[in-house]
Order: C-alpha cells, then structure tokens, then sequence
C-alpha cells in the first residue's frame, strides 16, 4: 500500500501542483512571520541587554500612592541621595540620570524619528561611559548638545553645525559639540537622542536638583546582588526602590518579547486564514482524485485490502505533499521574513543589527503544520473512499450524495447559522467589550453555517445569473449546468473566495462608517478653529498659550491643563480651562443645566456625573495636589466624547494649586478661520517648532484616519494571500472537473461545438463560481461590519454606519477577475482536448 501511494503521487503530479501552492503559500506566511519577529526581537533584547552594561543597580523613586483626600507625592532623587549611593561599600561610580522629550529638527525644519522615540538626557561630566564620542566633546551650558551618531548620519549634522531642537514648546538653537554612539532602543528603533550638561538637562525637563534615575556601578569583584544589598541597608526604604541591571535587563527582553507577541499573533492570524482557505483546495483536491480512482479504489478491496489500508494509502499521499509543501514553505519564509526586515530599513523603521533567527521551534512549526493540515484535509475523503462496497464503487453507484446526507447537512448547517445570527444580534445589545467575545463565536458560528449550507444555496443563487449566461447561448447553458452539476465542491471552491472577502468587506465597512463618525465628532465638538499640541502627545509649556494669545488674528484661546485631585476617595483628573472663552471654542451639546465656567463653577461629562450621582447644582469638595481642598459647583452636565470629556473649571481655580503647570493642547479662534495662511502665522508665531502640531478639524480627522488606513491596507495585504490561495482554488476545481468531463467535452466538440464555445463555457463555468462567492462574502461582509460598528456605537455616540458601494463593487469586480483568470489555463487545456481521444477516454 506504500508503493501504491508514492505511485500515486508521482502520476497525478500537475493535479497535486496546486495543493503543494496552497500548503506552501500558507506554511511561508506562518515560518516567515515567526522568522521576522524572532529576529526583530532577538536583535532588539540584545540592543537592550547593551545599554545596561554600565547598570550595575539602578536607584528610582517609589511610585505615588493616592490615599483618602490626599494627592501622594513621588519622592525626589536628590543631589544627597546621589552622594549616598556613591559612598556605599562595593560602589564604584554613580550617576545621576535625566531624561525626557526633546525634538530635534533636520536642515529642513521637520521632525527627526517618530514622536515618542525622540528623547533627551544629560551627558555626565567631561567623559560619559555610557556614550562613547564618536567626534567631538562633552556639551556644557545651555547652548550646546551633543546628538546620537544615526541622527547626525540621517540629517547630515557635524560637529560645530547649529540644529533646531525644542523640549516643551519653545525653539532652542544649540551648537552640536559631540556626536556618540549609543545602544539606546530609541535610537535603534529610528528614534533621536540629544544629550545636554546635567544642569541644562534638568533645567529643560523642570528636574532642576533632581534626577530621574541613579545608576549605580560595582568595584571589581563585587557581585550586583551584593552591591544591591548595600543599597538597600544605606538609602531610605520609603524613598526609593533598587534594582539589578541584570533584572533591568530581563525585564527589558520581556516587555519586548510581550511586544512582539501582539504583532506576532496578528500576522499568524492571516497566516491561519491562508491555511484554512488552503484546507478547501486540499480537501477538493483529494475528493476529486479519489473520485477518479473510485474503481482503482474498488479493485484494491476486492484483491484483499482493508477499509484503513485504503484510507492510510489515501493519508500517505497527503504526508508525502504536506512534507514537500511544508520544507518549500519553510525555505519561502526564511525569504519572507528577510524580506519583511529589509523593508522596514526600507520605510525608515530601523532595528539593531543582527543575524536572521531560524529557530528550532519556526522549523517545527513549519513542518507540523504544513503535514498536519494537509492530512486532516485528506482524511475525511479517504476514510469516504474507504467505506464504498467495492461492486458499488465498479459500478459508479456511489457518486451521487443521498438524500438522506443533503438534508443532514442542511439541518446542521441552518442549526450553526442560526446560532451564529441569534449570538451576533444578542451582542449588539451589549456595551463594549462586554459583546466582544460572543460577537466573535457568533462570527465563527455563522461562517462555519454559511459554508455547511453554500451546496444548498449555490442552486438558487446560481440560477438567479441563467437569464445573463442566456446571452452566451449554448456555452452559457452548459456553463450554468455545470456550476450546479456538483454543488459540493462549487460551495468549497466559492467558501475560499467567500471568507476572504468576507474579511475584506467587513473591515472596509468599519473603516468607513468611523471615518464618518471621526468626521462628525471633530465638527460637533469643536468650534475652534485650530487645536495646537506636542507632536508625541506630551505637555505644552504655557508659553505656548502666551505666544498664541498675542498672536495677529487670534480672538481666544484656551489651554487643556490636567491636574489630579481627590473626590469622594477616588482619583479623577480636572481639566483647568479658560472660562471666559472655552464656550466660543467648544460645542458641546449640554443635556442639564447650562455651559458655564468660571470662579467655582465646572462642567461635567455625563458619565463621570453619572458616576458620583451628580447633576446640575450638585456640589462637592475637591482635593488638590498641594493638599488643599475647595468645594465646587456643577453648573452643567454636557455629552462627553472621545476628544473631550471629563470635568472642566477655570484655570485661575485651578492653577494657584499645580506646582508645574502643563498644558495638553491649546484651543485657538481666528477672526480668519481656518486657512493656509493662518496655520503658517500661527506656525510662525511658535517658532515653527517641528515638536508642535498646529492642526484643524480636518487636520484632526484625517490623522486619526491615517491610522484606520494604514491598518486597513496592512490587511488588504494580508488577506491578498487568502485571495490568491482561493485563485489557486478555482483553477484546481476548473483543471480537475476539465479532466472528470474530457469524454463529454469530446462529444460536445463532435457535434459541433467549436473550441471558442468550449473556452466561453469553461470560463462563464469558472465566472460563476467566483461571483458566487463574491456575493456570499460581501453580504457576509456587510453584516459583520453592521454588528460590530452596533457594539461601537455604544461607545461612540457619533457612530454611524456607511456603505462603501464603490469599494464592494470593486470587490465583486475582483472576484469576477478572479474567475477570468482563474480559468485561462483550464478553458485553453479543455479546447486543446483531442475530440476522438477525449471521447474513448474513461
């Protein structure tokens, strides 16, 4: 039975090409992305393990505690805790450490490296063994800076060379004394570094006396547990907490590891809906070749084999194309996820340097699931092929499926739909979350339904295109009997297409219906003309506030300041607004009392009043950080929303009791409006600071866009593999049924039917099936992104749905593409068919 297999696998070769495509396809996407992220990953932890090794013990301060009316405090680490920490036995340096946001402009004023990973710090005295100087000295005093080495590669800085650089708001214009090297994962990751004297740095980053951080190093022969142990007895317990370099490091590849462990089961999600469109072909493929060795089959049982002899022959074949298709899929990801590395160098996301990750686990992985899927595909054919009587299986009895299965089938398949339906509708009506996980099993249910019922719903949806195939005359009739003549393996080859596009719809529906939603927040909420913030959405000096003020042009602004107080024992943070204008810059719809702010009168959204039971006229006492407390009076209850919520009073209430007070964002009104040439004055006026974002409503609107459409078309690509393993689909099924009906395509041609027609009908055969998926996978599309924009609405009171009618006309157009396409080489193998051979043929 082993020879009989392997004999089987080298005479249907071209037949078994397409399933080795499917597995493979599949198997790459899985290795490459375990190839890329194990990379990416490894190269990272060991940039970051680098950056601790001048970390013996790291010294920081305790975390805040909120208690009763009372705001905690973070202690300080000060310039005596730093003395203490060096003066401990078995300590050979210690540094003081202080960081925060700096923005550095290229030659062309914009903005080097993403928002979060432009940083700032101080270099320790003349010579910091933490940055090695490449070129250059140590910076000293407010006008100079030194920069990180792939910063001054990509901008084409020298030393001597003046930059543009601000921390919170205001434009600085130091001198570049020093370019280092550093293994800062910032840096690597595409980001900036700018180092300044400690007294500078502190004095930017409002640290001034203090640090954020004490590293702390060991004399030979001490071990970091002993010289954490000493720290621990020298400084104050409630003061600071100590930790290892070599924990800091653990913690480090960890929290990287738990990083890529998002995109990583992301990209093996679209991995796995490759493989599971792949399982139809496979699955299709080994019903039709065991279909046409029915008699062969037949003739092995009658000579003495068993039912599982039959079924192990059927599951060798399938061990022997899964282990070819998963070694080829192996080698394709190892391309793959170099690939996917050289491209993100490509898009300016660099990553440390290292070696392509191949590990014993992606090889596994590999292998597993390119054997395992094909054989559970091959399993259910072969066990089928197995329980045919012999005389039955000589005499072709068997092909048709009973009455008896069909309905079987239905009434499952109607159960599991139903179910799915009944499931999805119940999570509409929760809040959030909360209809996550039951929307998702209701997804699954309905798919799972939908394809246990296409056979049955292939007829009449089919029958719905006979007056257009009418057109085509008798090669339109032939192809719409065909479509129908096996509507089990139509509804498999059209469920690859369906779930892809199902994906593609749904995902295209919610794109569109928040884009919409974006859309009316930003102009309902907003009446101010532009809203000014900090490109990594960090605080504002006020004097960004000032500066706008005196702006020409501007009639009110009003800055955003957050500050956290204590009421009725919890933690809720206070929106310090300017009264007087804040009415002229907002429009919020106010659902009790009025809009009023000013002295002890705030506003309140909603939900938090909901919370505390409030309503207008309502009071309560407020906590400040500073220890004072004040009782206030909610003037009015207003609809929140994502882009404004929460309890707003007057600046001059609230200001008096912030110790450092910052700005989220500033709110600006024109007597212009918005307009090219005002953003360019109000861009002026700042110093056109590449650190600040001077945006309008569209502005606001098309960002947060950006960020639906980058991941939307990441998915478009994605799911192009789904899309290409359902064309590999439709071109087995069509190449295989070409095969099945070679006597009947003869006899077609014999009486008249030239190779024209016979090509027309095998394409309208392979059109049909396509758009039957097509449509199956829009609707399908359609209502799943109905369902889930109803569970965000109950969250996003701007929620509104929209139809992307171009888009899924363009889907339906992709799915008759597919089927043009699909059926080229099996219509052109069909009309090359030797009429006279055709018809002796069995």
């Amino acid at each position: 039975m082993f020879r009989t297999a392997l004999r089987n696998v080298l005479a249907h070769k071209a037949r078994l090409l397409m399933t080795v495509l499917a597995v493979m396809l599949g198997v790459s996407f899985v290795s490459g992305t375990l190839v890329f992220t194990n990379t990416i990953s490894d190269a990272l932890q060991k940039s970051s393990a680098k950056g601790f090794d001048q970390v013996d013990v790291a010294v920081t301060a305790e975390g805040r505690e909120d208690t009763g009316d009372t705001i905690g405090r973070t202690p300080e680490l000060t310039q005596a805790l730093l003395d203490d920490a060096a003066k401990v036995p078995g300590a050979a340096t210690a540094t003081g450490v202080v960081s925060g946001f700096t923005a550095i402009a290229d030659k062309d004023g914009k903005l080097i490296g993403g928002g979060f990973q432009s940083q700032g710090g101080n270099y320790w005295g003349d010579k910091d063994p933490r940055y090695p100087l490449k070129s250059g000295a140590a910076p000293h005093g407010k006008d100079e800076v030194a920069i990180d080495s792939e910063t001054a590669r990509r901008a084409g800085y020298q030393v001597g060379d003046s930059l543009r650089l601000s921390v919170d708001g205001p434009v600085l214009t130091p001198k570049i004394t020093g370019i280092f090297t550093t293994d800062n994962g910032n840096v690597a990751a595409g980001g900036s570094l700018a180092l300044f004297d400690t007294a500078t740095a502190q004095q930017l980053f409002g640290k001034t006396g203090t640090y954020d951080e004490i590293d702390v190093t060991a004399k030979a022969g001490v071990t970091q547990a002993a010289l954490k142990a000493e720290l621990d007895r020298a400084l104050p317990k409630d003061v600071v907490e100590t930790t290892t370099g070599r924990q800091l490091a653990d913690d480090q590849a960890e929290m990287i590891a738990s990083s890529m462990s998002g995109l990583k089961q992301g990209l093996l999600v679209f991995a796995g809906i490759a493989l599971f469109v792949g399982t139809f072909i496979i699955a299709n493929t080994f019903t039709m070749l065991v279909a046409q060795r029915t008699k062969e089959l037949a003739l092995l049982r009658a000579v003495g084999a068993s039912r599982k002899q039959v079924t192990r022959s059927v599951l060798i074949e399938a061990f022997v194309v899964g282990a070819v298709a998963a070694v080829t899929g192996l080698i394709a990801g190892v391309g793959i996820g170099a690939g996917l590395r050289s491209l993100m160098g490509a898009l300016d996301a660099t990553v440390p340097d290292g070696p392509l990750v191949i590990s014993p686990g992606t090889i596994g992985t590999a292998l597993a699931v390119g054997i395992l899927v094909t054989m559970l595909a091959a399993w259910l054919p072969g066990r089928r092929a197995a329980k045919i009587p012999p005389v039955a299986a000589m005499s072709s009895v068997h092909a048709q499926a009973t009455v008896k299965s069909l309905v079987l089938r239905n009434t499952i398949g109607a159960l599991f739909s139903a179910a799915g339906v009944a499931v999805i509708l119940a999570a509409t009506t929760m809040n959030g979350s909360d209809g996550q996980a039951p929307m998702g099993m209701g997804a699954v249910l309905l798919i799972i339904g939908v394809f246990i019922l296409t056979p049955l719903l292939s007829r009449p949806l089919i029958a719905a295109a006979a007056p257009v195939l009418r057109i085509f005359g008798m090669s339109g009739k032939l192809a719409r009997q065909n479509s129908v003549r096996n509507p089990r393996r139509t509804a498999a080859t059209a469920s690859a297409l369906m779930i892809g596009l199902t994906l593609i719809t749904g995902m295209t529906v919610m794109a569109g219906s928040l884009q919409k939603s974006i859309d009316k927040m930003a102009s309902s909420a907003l009446r101010a003309d532009y809203v000014v913030s900090m490109a990594n959405g960090n605080t504002l000096s006020p004097d960004v506030d000032r500066k706008l003020k005196a702006t020409d042009g501007v009639t009110a602004t009003s800055p955003l300041r957050n500050a956290p107080s204590r009421i009725d024992g919890e933690t809720e943070y206070l929106t310090g607004v300017t009264g007087g204008t804040i009415g002229e810059l907002t429009d919020l719809k106010v659902d009790d009392g009025s809009f009023r702010v000013g002295g002890t009168d705030v506003v309140v959204d909603d939900d938090t009043a909901t919370s505390h039971g409030w309503k207008a006229g309502s009071t309560f006492t407020a906590s400040f950080e500073d220890g004072k407390k004040q009782q206030l009076t909610v003037a009015g209850v207003y609809e929140g929303n994502e882009m404004i919520r929460g309890i707003m009073l007057d600046n001059a209430t609230l200001t008096p009791h912030v110790a450092e007070p910052t700005d989220m964002q500033v709110m600006v009104k024109t007597s212009d409006g918005p307009s090219g040439a005002t953003k360019d004055r109000l861009e002026e006026a700042l110093g056109s600071n590449p650190a600040i974002k001077v945006q309008d409503k569209k502005d606001i609107s098309n960002e947060i866009a950006q960020m639906f459409t980058l991941m939307l078309n990441m998915l478009y690509g994605l799911l192009a593999m789904a899309v290409i393993v359902a064309v590999l689909g439709v071109i087995n099924t069509l190449a295989m049924s070409v095969f099945e009906r070679s006597q009947e395509i003869g006899m077609l041609r014999a009486i008249g039917l030239d190779r024209k027609g016979i090509k027309r009908m095998v394409r309208l055969e392979s059109l049909v099936i396509s758009l039957f998926g097509g449509v199956l996978g829009i609707g399908l599309g359609v209502f799943f992104g109905w369902a889930a924009g109803e569970l965000l609405a109950s969250t996003m009171a701007t929620y509104e749905l929209v139809l992307p009618w171009t888009r899924m006309a363009v889907f339906l157009l992709l799915a008759a593409t597919v089927g043009v396409l699909a059926a080229l080489w099996p219509a052109r193998r069909a009309a090359r068919l030797n009429m006279l051979s055709a018809i002796k043929s069995e």
